[in-house]
């Protein structure tokens, strides 16, 4: 087997976001495009001589092909085992389980995660590290360094892999390929943490749930754990088979594409629980009759409550949330006398803290909750628990919910997403907002009146690091909070969101709609930013 040495020139868009570098599939298309950001990664790595590398995605559309590229471009590299999901398909979660297993050197994660596929739609990679975990920002900085000034890449001479038959093989450079069921250790890891039998016994009662995978990567998984193991009726697992374009449909499980699951629980017939995940299977959302549990309240319960999962039963030892993430945690932290820390979005942010054992419990108001079981969030990791809490407990969704904002009282909460617009005008509007924040405090908008406003800056208690910029934060006198942020997870022009916070405590407003209890905070944020005037947006594309 010849290694070729390939002549190749710098692309000027190939840094990383919060999750690694996503693109529309054209771009990653272009002759060397992905190759070039495989190198950077390569290049930017020790220890890569004879290691274990996983890689696995979501099964997307051009995944199986960017494997392809990335096996022959491993050999090359000196890599001495790669362990593949069959059909070239792994979770995030999955994935990284695996690399914490195999004790691999990390894994590239083929994934665009909740965003859409098919030869039109998004694609991305990431590399996850030793601890499973996403790539750290001073590596990824690295990474795209190293991507303006490459000038060569190493590909092997090599016949493609077949990924569709469990098997172990040599290639020519004795580099082993081991195409592994992707779903046999997650089961095995889940089995291991949640107590399978009182969730069996539930579904034996006759409790119903309805889980939708969004033709997205989760659906193997579900299938295997939740009909197969623990005893749910056959079809509970609803568009199970993960399709190159996920379908026609969006793998983002939220009010919007998966409104038809909101509608099924508002409805005569519906089941006593239902969820969705999405496209590589790391978020969730999460259903009760008549209701819909956003996601900061998810994360809340789940920590309040994991106590009734063996993994779990000695408690946690802290709970860790994105800073726009609602603070519902925040007071259980506190009940729980357990520190809470507030990082930055995305999710590396919490690897240092799992690592570290500063907490066990993890979560992003971006419908992404996780453990110290892996180095990522993990959708389906957040269904089996609340199926153990329900199990455990005896109690509804909905009475979970009511109950515990009786005991905590109720962070009214919503997500506004201001999408696709022109780059250079967005990032003007946050750069502007930014410069006017010292002249925030004291002034009254909408009625409500500004106490203090800053930009987020998080310094890692683990390892001294400073992550500034990271989102406008605007603090009102009763207690409400505004934060402003641009997204980093989309391909197409920019995301503005926007994360409006209230608590209750008040019996008479507790269990209202949030749209009703936040359109003054929603009215002021805006002013404030001044969206409309520089967007020419009259209301959001997306309300979460």
């Amino acid at each position: 087997m010849s290694i070729r040495t390939v002549e190749t020139s710098p692309f000027d868009d190939q840094k990383p976001g919060t999750s690694g570098l996503r693109k529309k599939v054209p771009v990653f298309q272009q002759p060397g495009y992905l190759q070039n950001f495989i190198q950077s990664i390569f290049d930017c790595l020790d220890g890569l001589e004879g290691a274990t590398l996983v890689i696995g995605g979501d099964g997307r559309f051009l995944n199986r092909e960017a494997i392809q590229i990335a096996i022959a471009m491993a050999a090359a590299n000196g890599i001495g085992r790669i362990v593949v999901g069959r059909g070239g398909i792994l979770s995030t979660p999955a994935a990284s389980n695996l690399i914490r297993k195999l004790d691999a050197v990390g894994g590239l994660v083929l994934s665009a995660s909740h965003n859409p596929g098919g030869p039109d739609g998004d694609f991305g990679i990431k590399f996850n590290g030793p601890n499973g975990g996403p790539a750290p920002e001073g590596l990824t900085s690295r990474f795209h360094a190293r991507s303006q000034e490459i000038s060569r890449y190493l590909v092997a001479d090599m016949e493609p892999v077949d990924l569709e038959r469990t098997d172990t093989l040599k290639t020519p450079s004795g580099m082993t390929v081991e195409i592994v069921d992707p779903v046999a250790d997650y089961a095995e890891l889940m089995e291991s943490l949640f107590d399978f039998g009182a969730i069996r016994a539930l579904f034996s009662s006759g409790f119903t749930m309805v889980f939708d995978a969004m033709h997205a990567v989760t659906g193997p998984y579900a299938s295997e754990i939740l009909e197969k193991r623990l005893g749910a009726a056959p079809g509970t697992v609803i568009n199970a088979m993960p399709l190159e374009d996920f379908g026609g449909g969006h793998p983002d499980p939220n009010l919007v594409y998966a409104k038809h699951l909101l509608d099924l629980m508002n409805g005569p017939d519906a089941p006593d629980f239902a969820a969705a995940s999405d496209g590589d299977g790391d978020r969730n959302l999460v259903f009760g009759r008549g209701m819909v549990v956003a996601p900061s309240d998810s994360l809340a319960v789940l920590a309040a409550n994991a106590h009734l999962a063996p993994a779990y039963r000695e408690g946690i030892v802290g709970i860790a949330r994105s800073m726009p993430t609602s603070a519902a945690a925040d007071r259980v932290a506190e009940a729980l006398g357990i520190p809470l820390y507030e990082t930055p979005t995305g999710w590396k942010f919490f690897g240092n803290l799992l690592d570290a054992g500063k907490v066990t419990i993890c979560g992003e108001e971006s419908a992404g909750t996780g453990s110290d079981h892996v180095r990522e969030k993990d959708g389906l990791w957040a269904v089996l628990l609340w199926l153990n809490i329900i199990a455990a407990s005896g109690k509804s969704v909905e009475d979970l919910l009511h109950q515990h904002w009786d005991r905590f009282g109720r962070n009214h909460y919503q997500r506004h997403d201001f999408e696709d617009l022109d780059a250079a005008l967005a990032a003007k509007l946050v750069a502007d907002l930014r410069d006017r924040l010292p002249e925030l405090p004291g002034k009254e908008v909408a009625g409500l009146v500004v106490a203090r406003a800053d930009d987020f800056s998080y310094l890692d208690p683990v390892d001294g690091s400073t992550s500034a910029n990271q989102g406008i934060r605007i603090f009102f006198i009763d207690g409400s909070r505004a934060v402003f942020r641009l997204s980093g997870t989309g391909t197409s022009g920019a995301t503005l969101r926007l994360y409006l916070d209230r608590f209750t405590d008040d019996p008479a407003t507790i269990s209202a709609d949030p749209s009703g209890i936040l359109a003054d905070l929603a009215r002021a944020a805006n002013e404030i930013a001044e969206i409309k005037k520089r967007t020419g947006r009259n209301a959001p594309d997306l309300v979460t």
